[in-house]
């Protein structure tokens, strides 16, 4: 069907009623619109972010590093996109993009921002020298996957995720050209896993934590609540894959970390150790209160 009330005019204006539920915070501009500091914990490892699924990789990574025993000890602050945190000042300045997640690895000599989840994983992953193989086609094939999730995802995020759940109105057309691309996404992963464990082969990778919060989500109706819709129950490899990633506790405490919505026991607002995750998810918190 197509729409022909509007038609754009020569010279696009911003309209700062128009964008629906996140009107408020979007804008045409970059740069920070208020001054505000960063908190700063006691680990090298400090992180600023939300549960959303771009958020969820860094904190997954982060917790699998602390299940091999790796020294990757980490503060995770919450950044409340909705109240605009990332055009504080501070944020700004670990992330010129205003996007959660960002990185500050304050044990190097001089501190080191990373921002852009990939950038976050693969930083990462040469850390610490874990989940990115060392032989280089291995290597390849799990940067092949990972550089496909950072492409891809905005068709499932801002694409499809905006116009089915978040738009003002029901635009048809957006909707069917955005559900039609991320049901092809979900039907490459399905044939690419339809022979191997993990998305890159037998090894689970930054690749797999990059895809596992966006297309494991949806499949498993976590995400948009549009499994039905789109038929995720289909992509029979993609719901297995799903469920292993799943099962393992590192993803389990990882998808906790930074999320401020849902069931009280499930949020974790910000994350300084361990020990956090009981004692200090909401529903303690609150039972303390």
């Amino acid at each position: 069907m197509t729409d022909t009330t509007y038609t754009p005019p020569k010279i696009w204006t911003w309209n700062s009623e128009s964008g629906g539920r996140f009107a408020s915070i979007n804008r045409p501009i970059a740069g920070p619109t208020q001054e505000k500091e960063l908190p700063v914990g006691a680990h090298p490892l400090q992180l600023y972010s939300l549960a959303t699924p771009n958020g969820v990789k860094v904190t997954v990574m982060l917790e699998e590093l602390l299940e091999l025993g790796h020294d990757a000890e980490y503060d995770a602050w919450l950044i409340d996109i909705n109240e605009g945190d990332q055009f504080g000042s501070g944020f700004v300045e670990i992330n010129p993009n205003s996007k959660i997640p960002a990185l500050l690895d304050r044990g190097t000599a001089t501190p080191t921002r990373v921002f852009e989840s990939g950038s976050i994983l693969m930083y990462l992953a040469e850390k610490f020298g874990v989940f990115l193989p060392e032989d280089p086609a291995a290597r390849a094939e799990t940067l092949n996957w990972l550089f496909w999730q950072m492409g891809s995802a905005p068709y499932l995020g801002g694409g499809f995720g905006h116009f089915y759940a978040y738009a003002p109105t029901k635009i048809e057309y957006a909707i069917d050209r955005f559900a039609m691309e991320t049901k092809r996404q979900l039907d490459v992963l399905d044939r690419a896993l339809a022979d191997r464990e993990y998305i890159a082969g037998a090894e689970y990778t930054i690749a797999d934590m990059a895809i596992w919060p966006w297309y494991g989500a949806l499949s498993m109706g976590l995400l948009y609540d549009a499994a039905e819709f789109l038929q995720t129950h289909e992509y029979s490899h993609v719901v297995r894959w799903s469920k292993t990633i799943g099962e393992r506790p590192a993803a389990k405490r990882g998808r906790m970390v930074n999320r401020a919505w849902g069931e009280p026991r499930s949020q974790l607002r910000e994350r300084h150790a361990a020990s956090d995750f009981e004692t200090r998810t909401q529903d303690k918190l609150e039972t303390d209160d």
